[in-house]
């Protein structure tokens, strides 16, 4: 089933969010290798390339068996895990367009 999974960043992130980039792209790769990731990508603070103005938070719609196995994904993102992330909202999603 897919789940969004929405991170917000806290304040003044970009320098953490930076550290720990190359670890949260890793994770996503292995989700795109199992064919389970739909999209992900951040909400830059204005709009074009963020840097240095930084990011609002993250976008990442990826499939999973249950709310509990995508919790536990968004839990050990590195973003969470080094504080990039004030908080994650996770959220069941229904695919309608484009249609396969």
């Amino acid at each position: 089933m897919l789940f969004t999974i929405i991170g917000y960043d806290v304040e003044n992130s970009l320098e953490r969010r930076l550290a720990a980039r190359p670890a949260h792209l890793a994770r996503l790769e292995i989700l795109q290798d199992q064919g389970r990731l739909n999209l992900a990508g951040p909400f830059p603070i204005v709009s074009g390339d963020a840097a240095p103005q930084g990011f609002l938070g993250s976008l990442i719609v990826a499939d999973f068996e249950s709310l509990a196995a995508a919790r536990a994904w968004a839990d050990a993102d590195p973003y969470m895990v080094s504080g990039v992330y004030a908080k994650v909202d996770i959220f069941a999603f229904k695919k309608v367009f484009p249609s396969q």
